[in-house]
């Protein structure tokens, strides 16, 4: 077990993520020897206050991973793979939030509270999940460790600030342009946002799915360690929510299951606060979510679709830039730091 305070850098620290991942570290304690902010050349040399103290933002290169333990990163897709191989060989444990290598096999994809014991295989570089993943596994796991999975269906209804910084700042600039009854062009998104939802989030695949429903689809597999014989299917819906992704999901077990059932087991879930009582219309909504740590977790019951009481149906939020994001990766490091893996 490794004694010493790590030294610690966050990648990307002048981005939406990054700040958030500020934010949470502060908000953990998270106990460190040094602590380094990194970014692009745009934003080099730039302050970050941090614990009440002023830090240069130093511009990401080969050297500065010399003497990092752990780096905590959320640059995007093209910077990890540019960056990680080369911590890694420095000793250093790359935490990336991009999708950059998700899927490779020598890379543990982890949700803390889930699938922690993955940590323990990792080479030096660790994945965080997708954030529409990332909401969905902690109720998930409980229900599959109990009922078994055997078939699965999300829809996911994603807030703008997964798009990033232009995506919420064209979501108020189209807001604005609508109320007034002014056309608008927009950029981040392929349609209008505002007052609208696009059942379009990432690029297409040969199947006929976006990359974000594949995304979901396989990362739950790997994940959660099911086999090829569990079905997953995603529909991914873009909302005019700032931030907060909300999922429907319905669910087929080996096992027979009752929503009380459910209930009494999400109840006491890691991670998960069940809003569940339509008698008085409590159920979650991204609103609530934001700002806040859990999955929320409500509308539990029985499928109508599935045989033999097999089937749950059910609704889940969260804070999109934390469990989806910055959260997750700060627990990651929290957790790496525990088990002495640095």
């Amino acid at each position: 077990m490794t004694e010493r305070l790590p030294n610690i850098a966050v990648l990307g620290a002048t981005g939406v993520v990054g700040r958030e991942i500020l934010n949470i570290l502060e908000e953990n304690d998270v106990k460190y020897n040094s602590i380094k902010f990194l970014a692009s050349s745009r934003s080099a040399g730039s302050k970050i206050e941090f614990k009440n103290e002023n830090y240069t933002v130093i511009e990401t290169n080969d050297d500065v991973f010399d003497d990092i333990d752990i780096c905590l990163a959320s640059a995007g897709g093209e910077t990890s793979k540019r960056y990680a191989p080369i911590a890694a060989k420095k000793n250093c444990v790359f935490i990336d939030n991009s999708s950059a290598f998700r899927m490779e096999k020598d890379v543990p994809l982890v949700i803390i509270g889930v699938n922690d014991e993955d940590l323990k295989s990792h080479k030096g570089i660790i994945s965080n999940p997708n954030c529409s993943t990332s909401q969905l596994m902690l109720p998930l796991k409980v229900l599959n460790d109990k009922y078994k999975l055997k078939r699965l269906i999300v829809s996911t209804y994603q807030a703008v600030s997964g798009a990033g910084l232009k995506a919420i700042n064209e979501l108020t600039d189209n807001t604005k342009t609508n109320l007034v009854g002014m056309p608008y062009e927009p950029s981040a998104f392929k349609y209008e946002i505002a007052f609208n939802v696009i059942p379009q989030i990432d690029s297409f695949c040969e199947n006929g799915y976006t990359k974000e429903e594949m995304k979901v689809t396989n990362e739950t597999r790997k994940i959660l360690h099911l086999s090829d014989d569990v079905k997953i299917s995603c529909t991914a819906v873009r909302v005019p929510v700032y931030i907060g992704h909300s999922e429907a999901v319905s669910a087929e077990f080996e096992n027979k299951i009752s929503a009380h059932e459910a209930r009494e087991l999400l109840k006491s879930a890691w991670g998960v606060e069940l809003r569940d009582e339509v008698s008085t219309y409590t159920y979650p909504t991204p609103k609530d979510a934001a700002g806040k740590n859990p999955v929320y977790v409500g509308r539990i019951r029985q499928s109508i679709a599935f045989d033999s009481d097999k089937g749950l149906d059910f609704f889940c939020v969260a804070d999109n830039l934390r469990i989806g994001a910055a959260l997750n990766t700060v627990r990651i490091a929290q957790k790496v730091i525990e088990m002495g893996l640095y």
